[in-house]
């Protein structure tokens, strides 16, 4: 099994966090991962969604390290810098 590495594959709704383990082959990338992960067939519409190592975005051919953990990554539902200024404008008050 030393051609063989362990990574996770992760996604988030609001509602929960699924993660799964997975044992690939040296070479996997992290698209590959993230199909082999089951999550694609269970959420079909995030197939276009970035992927990320560690917080950091990714290449979907991105080879694969033992213990990477690949995120896939929802669309941001507020532009964060946007959200700051509401909120100081409202602390001003």
């Amino acid at each position: 099994m030393v051609n063989e590495i362990l990574v996770e594959v992760v996604f988030a709704t609001q509602q929960q966090q699924t993660v799964i383990a997975l044992s690939v082959s040296m070479g996997t990338t992290a698209l590959q991962a993230a199909q082999l992960s089951g999550l694609y067939d269970e959420y079909p519409h995030i197939q276009d969604y970035p992927l990320g190592v560690y917080g950091k975005v990714v290449a979907q051919d991105y080879v694969l390290e033992a213990h990477d953990r690949i995120e896939i990554y929802r669309p941001l539902l507020v532009d964060p810098k946007e959200n700051r200024r509401r909120r100081a404008a409202q602390n001003k008050d």
